[in-house]
């Protein structure tokens, strides 16, 4: 990045300052030394002026261009384009706004790509379910196919997953614009788990093991969004454990509150994913696949959950398989996103 003249001086008023003064001692130095060559009167101020002029330009140009830019820059972004920073190393007060303008064109480009991720992400989870659902209803419709209870299972199952789509997107939003208030009570987290563990049996045909002690494990929370927290939990881990194997819920009391474990026996989970699958619309390396149903929004919205309860979520290798690891504390202290 090009460093521009006067761009180390602090204040735009010291810069304008430094060039007027500037401006007006060369000039006079040339009025002087045009005196000395015996220039006539009345050419000495105009070639002294037009000199002095010429500085200012040159050296205003570098005050104003960071302004120049940023105008250009904000025409590219009103076309979606984001990836053109404008330069940014004076030390005055249009740098610090050349700064301010490409943190919010990184945020936007940002945005962009959440608004993108999103577009795409739901186009593929609602086509895939509506497309097996008008299949099945038009073999119904044409007789080649029974309404029989398996055919009606299955198309059971496809809106149970349009409408899991549907609320965690409701959530999300919610969550991220702070719209939704901790309605807190003590809260006996075996039971949260046991009632998470009865729903994910519905969906899939697996085991899950609840280990708690003491059984009588609270800590303070809201209880729907506690259970949320679980239900997606447990949904992650049902859905890449093999059918034959179980799912282990553990809860353990800590010194400032309670742990609970998800632990599956699946394919695990890379380091380098164990941060990332927190994230919006988010697949680990060995479930990408959309066969698998997932939105990659539960995770994220068991994540702001958590820190809505002032705790910590995590996920590590369990060999084989993955571990979920949720921190509470026993007292919600930070109430509000």
């Amino acid at each position: 990045m090009r460093l521009r003249p006067l761009d180390t001086l602090p204040s735009i008023k010291l810069k304008l300052s430094a060039v007027i003064v500037g401006s007006i001692a060369i000039a006079a130095a040339v009025s002087q030394f045009g005196f000395s060559l015996g220039w006539p009167v009345w050419i000495r101020p105009i070639i002294s002026g037009l000199i002095g002029v010429a500085i200012m330009w040159f050296f205003a140009g570098g005050i104003v261009s960071p302004l120049r830019e940023m105008a250009q820059a904000t025409t590219r972004m009103a076309r979606g384009d984001y990836d053109a920073p404008v330069t940014a190393t004076s030390a005055d007060e249009v740098g610090d706004l050349a700064r301010a303008f490409n943190a919010m064109a990184a945020q936007l480009a940002d945005l962009d790509r959440d608004r993108r991720d999103l577009i795409a992400m739901v186009s593929h989870e609602l086509r895939t379910p509506i497309t097996a659902l008008q299949a099945t209803l038009e073999n119904i419709v044409d007789g080649v196919t029974d309404a029989d209870d398996t055919t009606l299972n299955t198309m059971l199952s496809q809106t149970e997953r349009l409408g899991r789509l549907v609320s965690q997107l409701l959530d999300l939003s919610r969550l991220e614009s702070g719209a939704i208030p901790l309605d807190l009570d003590s809260v006996e987290l075996a039971t949260v788990a046991r009632e998470a563990a009865r729903e994910a049996a519905l969906h899939r045909d697996i085991v899950v093991d609840i280990d708690f002690a003491p059984e009588n494990l609270a800590v303070e929370g809201d209880r729907e969004r506690l259970h949320q927290v679980v239900a997606n939990l447990l949904d992650n881990a049902t859905r890449f454990s093999p059918e034959t194997d179980s799912v282990t819920v553990r809860g353990r009391a800590t010194d400032d509150g309670a742990r609970i474990e998800v632990i599956d026996r699946g394919p695990g989970i890379a380091e380098a994913d164990a941060t990332r699958i927190f994230g919006r619309y988010e697949r680990g390396s060995h479930n990408r696949s959309t066969e698998s149903g997932g939105t990659g929004l539960g995770l994220a919205i068991a994540q702001w959950v958590v820190e809505l309860h002032g705790g910590t979520i995590r996920a590590t290798s369990a060999e084989p398989g993955c571990r979920l690891v949720l921190d509470l504390p026993s007292t919600v202290v930070r109430r509000t996103r």
